[in-house]
């Protein structure tokens, strides 16, 4: 464990400016960003007698290995400076938010030639506007159906439009009046995506205008005594209302505000939000954090309105008001930061009074329940994964829990597109963004260990090159660019390859070769679940019903997966090569031409002469010698 004298700069040598700072490991991982008014101030108060820090400080510090700083000109520039730096490293005692439940939105892909209207729940796509969060989901898809009789904008995907494309025939919801059939041409591209635009005005808050006009529409078809109109237009009426009754208005009608609620105790914190557009509820969403560092409840709240509006693609949506618990720190520069996003005044204030203080306090309530059912479902999780690690590390007589495991494990059918994969366990969940593929070729294709010693030494080499271009940890000032995250140089505690003894013998001599003593490699063989260890003759047998196998199995079971999928992407690309690659005036942008057009080979296959001279840009020679190349490789 580092001691913090070790790496501390002298006191002289820190600026007294403001400015953001990070604490990295021994490894050259960021572990702590953090912003200062006066940075020698707030650096020095770190390397105080460990004894006076509080526990998770003294942790961090404990951890370090270093610490830089960078000097900006303003309190706004390091909100932003410390804003980017915890979303591009997501450092581990930082306080990061995340959602308690992932809420659906109905979102509307104005990115697209066909605007499509859909129920969307996950990462935010750029191109696509986004309303809501919706709560319960049954609500969102209720408003959906309801305002497609109004806006029949596309809402099927991809496959099913193409197919309506090709058969001229449009699909259920253009029949009953639910789409207005843009597939076949009833509508033209240009009239459909304004038919989106008129779904995003009225669901941005501007209902009424729709429905001023459906009245009058209304009272012209009855003035003409079209009954049938006039019916249909009441009806549409009476649906866009249903959408407006399931917003209680519950402020003045010119109040547009995101207003917070935090519940906390000294390890967690629940927040909740309700987003009032135009005086009524329009979404509800929530989060919960693991409060890895002390911070007030002013620092949280800085915190999360960082991350919220920060990583908020539309700034626009930002709202006119942001009332909170408390005011947070820098609430001036954090204000200039919100107006700056969003291109016009925004106020930060506390509710004092009135309406607005009665529904800060029914968010409050929320955020109370939220963590108590946060607490009562994730009680057994933590503790859980804990003992899994804690059973691994007594099986195998590690000397630390191992808190980073790496799965690897390799496929191919009978020794063709050979890949590896490699899967990353942190704190006994899965960690995607460090997952990586391998291609297998060669000699080291033969078979399963000499690919695994192939994908063992070239992970690791990988990472010794990194190790060795990085410079020596030393604490100072860089600049705001420095030390962008790293890909392979953080070792793992434990390497678990999927197999027996040989496969775990060549990822053994993988890393002896390379000259790494210092982490413990296993094999977990599927017959038995048996974990094998280097050079013993027998396998460490853990008790079927164990949290450690069953971690181990779910790290193994990850690394098959991943691979599968891989070498499967590999083989749908090496069988359209083999038939298609040979043909002459045939490039890799009409290939894919005609595998968007068919959807695949097989159906390619089957097309006729004619109907591959319909793909565009390929003529009625190129598709003769399309058509010649697959049925004589058909024969």
């Amino acid at each position: 464990m580092p001691d913090p004298a070790s790496y501390r700069p002298r006191t002289g040598e820190i600026p007294t400016d403001p400015g953001v700072y990070r604490f990295r490991d021994p490894h050259g991982r960021v572990i702590y960003v953090g912003k200062a008014k006066n940075l020698r101030q707030r650096l020095t108060s770190y390397f105080q007698d460990p004894r006076h820090l509080t526990p998770k400080t003294r942790t961090m510090v404990t951890t370090a290995g270093s610490v830089e700083w960078t000097v900006v000109a303003s309190e706004q520039e390091s909100l932003q400076l410390e804003f980017t730096w915890i979303k591009e490293f997501a450092p581990r005692f930082n306080i990061m938010f995340r959602d308690d439940k992932t809420y659906p939105y109905l979102a509307v892909t104005m990115g697209e030639t066909y605007p499509r209207a859909l129920v969307m729940r996950g990462d935010k796509r750029k191109g696509t506007k986004y309303f809501g969060p919706f709560y319960p989901a049954k609500a969102v898809r209720e408003t959906l159906d309801t305002v497609l009789r109004v806006f029949p904008v596309r809402s099927c995907s991809a496959g099913v439009f193409n197919r309506a494309q090709r058969s001229g025939r449009p699909c259920l919801l253009g029949y009953i009046g639910k789409c207005a059939a843009p597939c076949v041409g009833r509508i033209s591209p240009e009239e459909h995506r304004e038919l989106a635009q008129e779904l995003c005005d009225f669901m941005g808050g501007d209902g009424q205008r729709f429905i001023r006009e459906l009245e009058r529409r209304m009272g012209a078809a009855a003035a003409e005594m079209d009954y049938e109109a006039a019916a249909r237009h009441r009806d549409d009426i009476a649906a866009l209302r249903r959408v407006f009754e399931r917003n209680a208005v519950v402020l003045d009608e010119s109040v547009d505000a995101d207003i917070f609620g935090v519940e906390e105790d000294d390890l967690e914190a629940a927040v909740q939000v309700f987003h009032v557009r135009g005086g009524r509820i329009r979404g509800q969403r929530g989060w919960v954090m693991e409060k890895v560092e002390d911070v007030s409840l002013e620092q949280l709240l800085e915190q999360l309105l960082q991350q919220v509006y920060g990583e908020m693609d539309d700034a626009t949506r930002i709202p006119r008001e942001v009332l909170v618990p408390e005011l947070p720190e820098d609430a001036e520069a954090l204000t200039g930061w919100l107006a700056e996003r969003r291109g016009a005044k925004v106020k930060l204030k506390v509710a004092q009074r009135g309406p607005k203080k009665e529904l800060a306090g029914t968010v409050q309530e929320n955020a109370r329940q939220a963590l108590a059912l946060h607490k009562a479902r994730r009680a057994g999780d933590v503790t859980v994964r804990s003992a899994g690690l804690q059973q691994i590390q007594d099986a195998l007589g590690l000397p630390e829990p191992p808190l980073r495991m790496e799965g690897y494990d390799n496929s191919h059918v009978s020794g063709t597109n050979v890949v590896g994969s490699m899967v990353v366990f942190e704190d006994g969940l899965p960690k995607k963004s460090d997952y990586r593929r391998f291609k297998v070729t060669g000699e080291a294709a033969r078979d399963d260990t000499s690919s695994m010693y192939d994908v063992i030494s070239r992970r690791f080499q990988y990472y010794l090159e990194e190790l060795a271009g990085e410079d020596e940890l030393s604490s100072g000032e860089v600049s705001a660019e420095a030390a962008t995250p790293a890909r392979f140089s953080y070792p793992p505690s434990l390497v678990v390859v999927d197999g027996g003894p040989p496969q775990v013998a060549a990822a053994q001599q993988a890393l002896d070769d390379l000259g790494i003593t210092e982490i413990s490699v296993v094999g977990l063989a599927k017959r038995l679940e048996e974990v094998w260890v280097p050079g013993d003759e027998f396998p460490v047998i853990l008790p079927r019903d164990s949290e450690g196998l069953y971690l181990l199995q779910r790290l193994r079971d990850e690394s098959h997966r991943f691979a599968i999928t891989f070498h499967r992407e590999r083989r749908g690309k090496s069988m359209l090569t083999s038939v298609l690659d040979d043909v002459p005036g045939l490039g890799p942008a009409k290939k894919a031409a005609l595998l968007k057009h068919f959807g695949s080979v097989k159906k390619m296959k089957a097309a006729t002469l004619e109907e591959l001279g319909e793909v565009k840009g390929v003529g009625p020679t190129l598709a003769a010698a399309v058509f010649a190349a697959l049925h004589d490789d058909a024969a």
